[in-house]
Formats: C-alpha cells, structure tokens, sequence
C-alpha cells in the first residue's frame, strides 16, 4: 500500500517514535516515498530543493521505524528515531510558536 500521489504532493507529519512528539510537516512525492522505503530514512521534497534527505547535511537524519497512511492514503505519517535536533533553527520540533 502507499499514498495516492495523483494529486501531486502529500503532507508527512513526522512524529518522534519514542515520545511521540510531533517534529515536523513536509511534503512527499512518490520518489521521496521510494527513497524513505528502500534507505529506512526520511526523504521529502521540497518545492525549492527538490527531492531531499532529512539531515543529509546536518547530519540530524531521521531512522523511520513506523509507517502509517490516513484512511484516504492522501497523507503519511513517519515515527522516527531523529539523531538530532528536527527544526532548522536547531530546536528539538518545527512546532514551538505558540498562539
């Protein structure tokens, strides 16, 4: 089973496996899907970076150990095992604005 990439991109919420904190929300398309399945890492795509590895040059790559797709298989949901820090700004998740 995988998403259903005939609409373009589909949103990967991508949750810590071990605390179950959600780190951050990026974009796959169906090579990111192959690269994720067959590596056991996060990949994505970017519409400005194209296809594109989590942590390839941070080093803060993210072990997928769970796949889940939603029941319209339109959106992924990673749990992973990060080896650093999710955000680019250095801060553990993406989501630390609060309202």
């Amino acid at each position: 089973m995988k998403p259903d990439f005939s609409k373009g991109l589909v949103p990967a919420v991508v949750q810590n496996a071990e605390t179950g904190l959600v780190l951050m929300l990026a974009y796959m398309d169906e090579e990111a899907w192959t690269k994720t399945q067959e590596s056991g890492r996060a990949w994505f795509h970017s519409r400005t970076r194209g296809l594109w590895e989590k942590g390839g040059t941070s080093g803060n790559v993210m072990e997928v150990v769970d796949v889940r797709l939603d029941c319209d298989l339109d959106a992924v949901l990673l749990k992973v095992r990060p080896s650093g820090p999710a955000c680019h700004t250095g801060a553990e998740s993406c989501f630390f604005n609060e309202v």
